[in-house]
């Protein structure tokens, strides 16, 4: 086994015109630290092509804050091909090329020729270099073996046994004492870290129809808990408002419509406008404030659903609603603020081309425009919340870029934000005790054969699996597979997405390898976003609504990764920073491929439920109500083989009357 790039020197590809392309991210190494991040990227490069690449690298380096191999790109767009088209020599191989092209391909990748899938940094892998690699090594691969990949960088393909991981990914697991965004952003320019998101990193993105289910979920949960919507009734009559048109938040619009909402998405990039206009799932553009709004008025008089972009800066959308007494139902905000001063907030006031120029010649200008900017979001926001507006943090950290910008009066306890802050996060309110708790979290697969018909197929199967009378959820559920091909949602590859509880899920797992058994569908890849019940550990968003002090560990992800290798799924996956930032999340998510055999039966009998209850445990012992309810249950229906540590509950009266005697 040979894998190696060669010492053919490919020629410098084109760049296609229409493809955004990421902004400057930031060269602040020393001359020491930048001989080595040359270095780094030239362990890839046979050393007669030293002399000609080195001057490149460096000229990335320089003005593009990351070295990426730019040569070493595939011409054109890397659209995910049926899965028989890709070389390999297991089923697993293949599959995951599928999974790789998809998340870089033109119409999903936020900034194709970075590497970045979403949420302005998130990437696959760091350079193309390690891109080639990794699909060589994916060739290569036996059923005997596993890749194991380290901030992008393909470690090398060790012995394993087939019900072993073929993959295991890690990406930017930095020291304690290092992991912050300074030291971070120091080992991504010298090329030893990547952020991978969630599931950039991890391979499973499939679209913004990945996050369209969960914010379909939680507006429709918004207006039953804050609203007064019964609870099969919709958002027909009532406003979202919001930000953000790219990878994950260009799904509020779309979510929106389907929950029959009328919303105004606030968008600086004219691109993404562009995108999700083309696309169908933004209706109406305009750059007009009172346009926007007159737009909105109208279908909400009609009660019919009504989405629409605003070409401009959130903070002026909202500042207008203020002064003209605008009434907004619900408000939120999905800008990647985990990366405010990299570009993922845009000051208001200024363009978006004048903030990619600033990125560049002014960081700390433009740094002081972000804190500026966020004062004056809090303080609309606040007046709008006085006057009756619901707002919630869609944990993108928000409402910690605010704090960490100075406005400490955003927090809870007045003093820090280990308790969170004064608006709640999605999580806390909505979609932890309504849908986490209960053990629902984003489900997904994907057709690996690329025919929309097998799609069709998986769809019919999971509403069967469904029952409509046992939760409400359920219902939301079944009626969003119902629903899902009318409304478009596919956007690369034949994928679906699905809230489903941990029986759920394993039910139609187990289904759809029957279904590949039979010849009925092809391979299948199934997955999760990490933003579920288990995968994630994140004080402002996951695991927000865990209030035992506990939401600042990190040992249910940890212990999830852990779980989910030993039980022999397919690829697994553990990041920091997700999509709140590094050193504010450890989050873990896994792939499994249905070839529909009886060993992967096995496996997802094991690893389904694990994947999902020893989150829905970890719930339980914070002592949160549903959780604790589930648990009960599972633990009398699953007894001979599981067994969840229920908590004792304290009154709290008597806590208080001796602590205040």
């Amino acid at each position: 086994m040979k894998i190696t790039l060669g010492k053919l020197l490919p020629p410098y590809p084109a760049f296609a015109e229409g493809i955004r392309r990421a902004p400057d991210r930031g060269y602040t190494l020393s001359p020491a630290q930048t001989a080595t991040a040359l270095k780094n990227a030239l362990r890839y490069i046979p050393c007669e092509l030293h002399a000609q690449l080195a001057p490149e690298f460096l000229e990335e380096l320089r003005t593009r804050g990351r070295i990426y191999g730019y040569r070493f790109r595939p011409p054109g767009d890397l659209k995910p091909l049926p899965i028989d088209a890709y070389r390999g020599r297991c089923l697993e191989g293949k599959a995951f090329q599928v999974m790789i092209d998809n998340n870089l391909c033109f119409d999903i990748a936020l900034y194709p020729y970075e590497l970045v899938t979403y949420g302005e940094t998130g990437q696959v892998c760091q350079n193309w270099m390690q891109y080639l690699l990794i699909k060589q090594c994916l060739e290569e691969l036996t059923d005997e073996q596993t890749l194991v990949v380290e901030s992008g960088h393909p470690l090398g393909i060790f012995h394993s046994r087939p019900d072993a991981p073929r993959v295991i990914i890690t990406n930017s697991l930095m020291v304690g004492q290092f992991d912050n965004q300074h030291d971070w952003h120091v080992a991504a320019q010298m090329g030893v870290a990547n952020y991978g998101q969630m599931t950039a990193g991890g391979w499973m993105y499939i679209g913004p129809q990945g996050i369209v289910h969960g914010t379909f979920n939680t507006l429709l949960n918004a207006g039953r808990l804050k609203l007064g919507i019964p609870p099969n009734g919709d958002l027909r009559g009532h406003l979202f408002v919001s930000s953000g048109l790219g990878g994950m938040s260009g799904a509020q619009p779309k979510a929106a419509d389907i929950a029959c909402a009328v919303s105004i998405i606030a968008e600086v990039d004219p691109s993404r406008i562009e995108t999700r206009h083309q696309q169908g799932w933004v209706q109406h553009v305009t750059p007009d404030l009172a346009a926007a709004y007159s737009m909105a008025q109208e279908a909400l008089q009609r009660r019919q659903p009504c989405s629409i972009a605003y070409d401009g800066n959130v903070v002026d959308l909202l500042e207008y609603a203020e002064r003209e007494a605008i009434a907004i139902d619900l408000l939120s905000d999905q800008t990647s603020c985990h990366a405010v001063y990299e570009g993922g907030y845009c000051p208001v006031g200024i363009t978006f081309d004048e903030r990619t120029r600033l990125l560049h010649q002014s960081p700390e200008h433009f740094r002081t425009l972000v804190n500026a900017s966020l004062r004056r979001h809090f303080e609309v926001i606040r007046k709008l919340v006085a006057r009756g507006t619901y707002f919630f943090d869609y944990g993108n950290s928000f409402l910690k870029a605010m704090y960490d910008a100075g406005i400490r009066e955003v927090s809870r306890n007045g003093t820090d934000e280990k308790d969170s802050f004064i608006w709640p996060s999605y999580v806390e309110d909505i979609m932890g005790p309504e849908l986490f708790d209960y053990g629902y979290g984003p489900f997904r697969w994907i057709c690996l054969s690329g025919k929309p018909e097998d799609l069709v197929k998986t769809d019919r199967a999971a509403m069967a699996c469904i029952d409509v009378n046992r939760r409400g959820q359920d219902l939301d559920n079944y009626n969003w597979l119902r629903d899902a091909e009318k409304n478009q949602l596919v956007v690369g590859t034949q994928a679906r997405i699905l809230y489903q509880d941990a029986v759920g899920r394993q039910t139609i797992a187990l289904r759809f390898n029957e279904m590949v058994r039979r010849g009925e569908v092809g391979p299948i890849m199934l997955g999760r976003d990490h933003h579920d019940v288990s995968g994630t550990d994140s004080p402002f968003r996951e695991t927000s609504n865990i209030r035992d002090g506990s939401n600042v560990m990190a040992d249910m992800a940890v212990q999830c990764f852990a779980g989910n290798c030993a039980r022999g799924m397919s690829l697994v996956a553990l990041h920091n920073g997700g999509g709140v930032g590094i050193g504010k999340s450890i989050n873990g998510g896994f792939g499994m491929v249905c070839d529909g055999s009886e060993r992967v039966d096995e496996i997802l009998r094991s690893a389904m439920l694990w994947d999902v209850m020893g989150g829905v445990a970890r719930r339980s012992w914070a002592r949160n109500e549903h959780a604790m309810q589930t648990s009960e249950v599972f633990n009398a229906s699953h007894a001979a083989n599981y067994h969840i540590t229920m908590p004792y509950v304290a009154n709290d009266n008597e806590i208080q009357q001796l602590l205040n005697p």
